[in-house]
């Protein structure tokens, strides 16, 4: 079945197009207006992001695979991400992926089995003072240590 989007999502496209001079412009948008509802961007998502903005299907998927926003492939109902860049890593940030890989018994970029975790790494989650840090959805976790690890994904694992 073809993706579509829902009436009140619909309604929100209007809307979208008018804050952009070109409906190119209004693909990062409706990308993520459309992920939202189907919790990642399917071919039948890029096809339709194609069709309502008149652009071809090569550009979309350019432009979902470029941005690590996007998830082209299902992924977890849960995302965490591990920052990974200098300040994170100097103060064990490889220690802590590694960690939750082992406690999820998956590795980056995987989602665990029952489909409620995927794990990612970032390359700045802005926290370079309180290092290592993670993402947990939308909530930031700072002064990582394994043991506060296993607390935010246990209490993860239990929502």
């Amino acid at each position: 079945m073809a993706f579509q989007l829902t009436p009140e999502r619909e309604q929100q496209l209007p809307e979208i197009l008018a804050r952009y001079p070109t409906k190119m412009a209004a693909c990062l948008p409706l990308l993520h207006l459309a992920q939202e509802q189907n919790g990642w961007v399917s071919d039948d998502v890029i096809a339709y992001v194609a069709e309502r903005l008149e652009l071809s299907a090569a550009h979309v998927f350019g432009v979902a695979t470029f941005y690590s926003l996007y998830h082209t492939h299902p992924v977890g109902k849960h995302h965490v991400w591990v920052c990974r860049t200098l300040s994170c890593a100097l103060n064990g940030a490889d220690a802590i992926v590694a960690h939750c890989e082992e406690r999820l018994g998956i590795h980056v970029g995987e989602t665990t089995a029952d489909g409620q975790v995927t794990l990612h790494t970032a390359e700045c989650l802005a926290s370079c003072g309180t290092a290592p840090m993670m993402q947990i959805d939308c909530e930031y976790h700072e002064n990582l240590s394994p043991e506060k690890v296993d607390v935010l994904l246990d209490r993860l694992r239990q929502s």
